[in-house]
């Protein structure tokens, strides 16, 4: 009987938390944009270069690797793909311009590091992207659920939110989620980006730096 309880709590705990995940998903509403603007996220996201640290010390480079694979360990833990996936999100959202530390957050509000996660609304992957963008400035093959074409659409897109409300990171959360103007996701987001992905500023390693 206790045993049965007991598996019956953990069955309803992982629902919960596969709940939760699914209920923040991305949920980004297409709207009509420039030709101009079109063609730079489409340049954004075509990028093919390999992910690389752009962390300057290589000595903080391996710590920073270190620490974020320990951290992440129990959600993934393969090592191997562990080390590929942060470095893709490093390499990603610093040529995107994004703090890789809130990227971190915000896929772990968004999928909970679930590579094949698709939301209600049908938004896929690592940074739940909605599959509208690939008709907008993807390619008619590319794949959402593939690793470094999520990564990359999610942080163009977040770049791309962010340059329309002028740096405003709560507005811009708003619009990646779908809910602009209310302050839960934006908050759950910041939460998980200082709480268990804190990290020290690097300084860009010359002469790395993402053009693209």
């Amino acid at each position: 009987m206790h045993a049965a309880r007991r598996l019956l709590r953990s069955t309803l705990a992982a629902a919960a938390l596969l709940g939760s995940a699914a209920g923040f998903a991305g949920n980004q509403q297409y709207e009509p944009m420039a030709a101009s603007v079109r063609a730079a996220l489409h340049a954004a996201v075509s990028d093919a270069a390999a992910p690389r640290l752009l962390i300057a010390d290589p000595a903080e480079r391996e710590r920073w690797l270190e620490t974020m694979s320990r951290r992440l360990e129990k959600r993934i833990p393969d090592r191997n793909y562990r080390i590929d996936l942060l470095t893709s999100v490093h390499y990603e959202a610093t040529r995107a311009g994004l703090d890789p530390q809130l990227v971190l957050g915000l896929i772990q509000v968004e999928s909970n590091f679930r590579k094949y996660a698709v939301s209600s609304a049908g938004a896929r992957g690592y940074m739940q992207v909605m599959p509208f963008w690939i008709g907008v400035i993807g390619s008619p093959d590319d794949n959402l659920f593939h690793l470094r074409t999520n990564l990359r659409y999610g942080c163009t897109i977040l770049r791309h939110y962010l340059d329309i409300e002028k740096g405003d990171l709560f507005r811009a959360l708003g619009r990646y989620n779908g809910s602009l103007g209310k302050a839960h996701y934006p908050n759950l987001v910041r939460t998980a980006w200082e709480r268990d992905w804190a990290w020290p500023k690097q300084q860009l390693a010359a002469n790395t730096t993402p053009t693209n």
